[in-house]
């Protein structure tokens, strides 16, 4: 992969995002750690970072709809994605027992992805976090007793915790797809390119949804996500994010043509290699 590079992302090393970063980037990569999503972006438009990685979807708890608004909104350009397989771990000081857990403290999709688990323990309270990964960090540099984190399996061999419980996810089979977006965007041959991300709007016309993915399936490209979110400045109005494979780069390039004709705008948010986990 690319060398020299600053990869910017959401949390601390030892979480997700840092795990998703190595795999992709490689172990040599020189990592930016932001403490929001807001702060990530911004480190690629003023050029702290050359690309990042951000979390997009997940499993359980579905499409992290303030993420597809801050690629927009900032014309990020999608360039890469991964798909990470997600074990969360409850994670104390070396000594603790689950029994003497009051608190949990982790990011809220982490919790959510979760809470089967917690309804079997009532009693102790859930508390949101920005990181995963910085919970668990914080509870070994201060030596909190009585309070756990939910992270991953490295964060509590980085930190030196103790997993009180291994994978306490609702759903065992619980895959995250990140995207690494750049500001430009470093162009993917057309010969790897296998997935796109477009967002078009429609006229509010009757119809006129059926009639793009009409278009899709009669150019053979799959449909894999699709997502509406308002148009703010049009009450009533909504704009589509779609993510679509195909294994003919000539026919995709068709529908994305007839696409642009039909919609009243059409954006490429991202061309770019399908991974799967």
């Amino acid at each position: 992969m690319q060398e020299n590079k600053t990869t910017a992302i959401q949390g601390i090393q030892g979480s997700f995002h840092h795990k998703v970063a190595q795999s992709y980037f490689g172990n040599d990569l020189v990592l930016l750690e932001c403490k929001t999503f807001d702060a990530t972006v911004k480190a690629l438009l003023n050029g702290q970072a050359d690309q990042a990685v951000m979390a997009i979807e997940n499993s359980i708890a579905g499409s992290i709809i303030p993420n597809y608004a801050l690629i927009d909104q900032n014309d990020l350009k999608i360039v890469g994605e991964y798909g990470l397989s997600i074990h969360h771990n409850l994670m104390g000081l070396i000594g603790q027992s689950l029994q003497e857990i009051r608190e949990v403290h982790s990011h809220p999709m982490a919790i959510l992805q979760c809470m089967e688990f917690f309804k079997s323990h009532p009693k102790i309270r859930l508390v949101e976090a920005e990181d995963t990964a910085d919970e668990a960090r914080r509870i070994a540099v201060n030596k909190l007793q009585g309070i756990a984190a939910i992270a991953s399996k490295e964060a509590a061999e980085l930190y030196q915790l103790s997993v009180l419980e291994h994978s306490i996810q609702t759903i065992q089979n619980n895959i995250t797809r990140f995207v690494i977006v750049q500001k430009e965007g470093t162009p993917v041959s057309e010969a790897k390119i296998n997935k796109a991300a477009l967002k078009f709007t429609l006229d509010h016309q009757r119809g006129s949804l059926a009639a793009i993915l009409n278009v899709m399936s009669d150019c053979q490209l799959n449909l894999t996500k699709i997502q509406s979110l308002p148009v703010i400045e049009t009450p009533g109005k909504y704009a589509f994010f779609v993510d679509v494979t195909f294994d003919s780069f000539s026919h995709y390039d068709k529908a994305r043509k007839l696409i642009s004709i039909m919609a009243s705008k059409i954006k490429i948010l991202g061309e770019y290699a399908q991974h799967n986990p």
